[in-house]
């Protein structure tokens, strides 16, 4: 068990960083790939929704009708799942839309920073960097949570969704260091203030580890394990997919969502 939990927290550490890999893409390439974006980000819904569906409900729900027979524990199943759902909707409502961590952003931004005309306001856009830079950290703290979950039950579902959340927070990572770099023509503060707001992953991490652990009952196992599928499916609905569908010139997003499903079938298959 103590190496399931090392695990699971360095695998949320590795998926928090992945936002100081976007902010690290923005300065020192020429152009955006949108197509590898928008196949990227498909390909980490696919992952979160196929293993969220077929994985990690299935758990979930196993472990609940053990503990409280077929019906009971059924119905306990949906309810956590779709908690999950209201309690990530509900951290999105509270986050004003005009900072959204999930605008896209290109890296021909910071090229049109580095010729920003004087009547920029810096202090509004530094504000917007440093809001945005919150917002992710808040979202990022429930997906710390459901990774590390996730990876302390079955480590190769955990790696799956590692990886998937990692390529979520690259464009992250871009939508802090932008407005940054804007209003302050700093890359290394842009860099930081971005690396930091991914490490609200294994924050969340570290506090499932301190207050879930110790109380990880069959019951509770099922009801975080329900709400992390749905947590899952949420992001992936509501940001991955619209984020791959802004970046996509053609049907990339759709053709990258089909492979993250198929890709993680055949490890489950193969793992099984």
């Amino acid at each position: 068990m103590e190496g399931n939990v090392l695990l699971a927290l360095g695998l949320t550490l590795f998926a928090g960083l992945a936002t100081g890999v976007g902010a690290l893409i923005a300065f020192f390439t020429s152009r955006t790939n949108k197509k590898f974006l928008s196949v990227a980000l498909g390909f980490s819904a696919g992952v979160m929704i196929y293993v969220s569906l077929i994985e990690i409900f299935v758990k979930a729900k196993d472990a609940l009708v053990a503990a409280h027979g077929e019906t009971q524990g059924y119905w306990l199943t949906v309810i956590g799942f779709f908690g999950g759902i209201v309690f990530i909707a509900l951290i999105d409502r509270f986050i004003p839309q005009k900072n959204n961590p999930h605008e896209v952003k290109t890296v021909e931004d910071v090229h049109a920073a580095e010729s920003q005309s004087p009547s920029v306001d810096e202090n509004k856009l530094m504000k917007m960097g440093m809001f945005t830079a919150l917002a992710i950290a808040i979202h990022n703290f429930p997906e710390g949570i459901a990774t590390f979950m996730s990876a302390l039950q079955d480590p190769s579902v955990g790696i799956a969704i590692a990886i998937a959340v990692a390529i979520h927070n690259i464009p992250e990572g871009i939508a802090v260091a932008i407005p940054i770099f804007f209003a302050t023509g700093n890359r290394k503060k842009a860099f930081k203030l971005s690396f930091l707001s991914g490490l609200a992953e294994p924050v969340g991490a570290f506090v499932a580890y301190l207050i879930l652990m110790p109380f990880l009952t069959d019951t509770m196992f099922g009801i975080v394990f329900s709400a992390v599928a749905g947590i899952m499916v949420f992001i992936s609905l509501d940001e991955l997919l619209p984020a791959a569908k802004k970046y996509d010139e053609t049907h990339l997003s759709i053709y990258g969502l089909v492979a993250g499903m198929a890709v993680m079938a055949l490890s489950l298959l193969l793992l099984a």
